[in-house]
């Protein structure tokens, strides 16, 4: 599930003086962990695969994979790749310059001859989200264990759906300097420029405005509860940009994915804003941190290093 953080994005959307928040652009179908079950009948094709680079997707088999029996197309565009103990794993890393939306196919076969004999995938390149773990399951399963995945897949549903009904409901709240008045309520809030502190990657498909850019923090008495980015972004090519997706990778490498949103494309040669934010315990991140920001598709993607986020200091009496 991608999470969804409406407090950390209500928080900035409303500091813009955003009086009325557009539905968030549909983000890319990547899941964390995925699971294929040749049991069921082979799927049509090679299903794809998120992959990112420099970070490692792991296939996990219930059968063995025969030694020698893994085949990429094309080949040379994986840092590295190995087989786990007994070859019932395979681990793959591409290339740092693998690019969103590249595709290299990956077929393994299997060492006692049993049908399927053989099953293959697409790693598809994607700008700051791969999928960590794919499940390939080649035996049928008991009913247990599809009993617990289905539970897994309903409580998921829903959580998704209370994350909705929340965003919507805090959309109808004030904007402007009402909302900030609003926000005071739940906490202390505050904010500081990203002016002299980041940096831009080169390559970056939009140039930061950094004057115009500020990070935020909203902390009860102890701890932050959520934080957010408002970023002022300038467009110099010759097509429109729609944020995605967004994540943040803190100084450990752990990575959190963020909740996003844009009044509108930021214009060809034109400039324009976004916010990204995320909250709970996810937002108590060990920064400074990267920030990655990525279109639905195509290469265009934006990487700021060294984004860190204020303090909140408890309210006085």
């Amino acid at each position: 599930m991608l999470p969804s953080s409406p407090a950390a994005v209500l928080v900035v959307s409303l500091l813009a003086g955003a009086a009325q928040a557009a539905e968030p652009p549909p983000v890319p179908r990547c899941v964390a962990t995925a699971r294929f079950d040749l049991a069921a009948g082979s799927p049509e094709g090679a299903p794809d695969v998120c992959a990112s680079a420099d970070e490692t997707t792991t296939f996990i088999f219930d059968s063995r994979v025969a030694v020698g029996a893994v085949e990429f197309q094309p080949g040379g565009r994986l840092a590295d790749w190995a087989l786990g103990q007994e070859g019932l794993s395979l681990h793959v890393m591409p290339k740092g310059d693998y690019l969103p939306g590249e595709r290299v196919k990956v077929t393994v076969r299997f060492a006692d001859g049993s049908a399927p004999a053989s099953a293959s995938f697409w790693l598809v390149g994607h700008a700051a989200k791969g999928t960590r773990r794919v499940y390939v399951f080649r035996q049928p399963r008991p009913p247990e264990v599809l009993k617990n995945e289905r539970d897994e897949a309903q409580a998921e549903a829903r959580e998704c759906q209370e994350d909705k009904a929340r965003l919507l409901a805090e959309r109808e709240e004030p904007g402007g300097l009402m909302g900030v008045a609003w926000l005071e309520r739940a906490g202390t809030l505050a904010s500081q420029s990203l002016f002299g502190t980041v940096r831009e990657q080169p390559g970056n498909a939009l140039g930061l405005e950094e004057k115009k850019s500020r990070s935020y923090t909203l902390s009860d008495e102890t701890r932050p509860v959520s934080v957010a980015v408002r970023l002022a972004l300038k467009n110099p090519g010759a097509e429109p940009w729609t944020l995605a997706g967004a994540a943040l990778v803190d100084k450990s490498g752990e990575q959190v994915d963020l909740a996003t949103w844009q009044q509108a494309p930021i214009p060809a040669s034109g400039a324009g804003a976004v916010v990204v934010g995320i909250e709970g315990e996810r937002a108590q991140l060990g920064c400074p941190c990267t920030l990655k920001l990525w279109e639905a598709q195509g290469p265009r993607t934006v990487t700021l290093e060294s984004v860190i986020f204020p303090e909140a200091k408890a309210k006085g009496p």
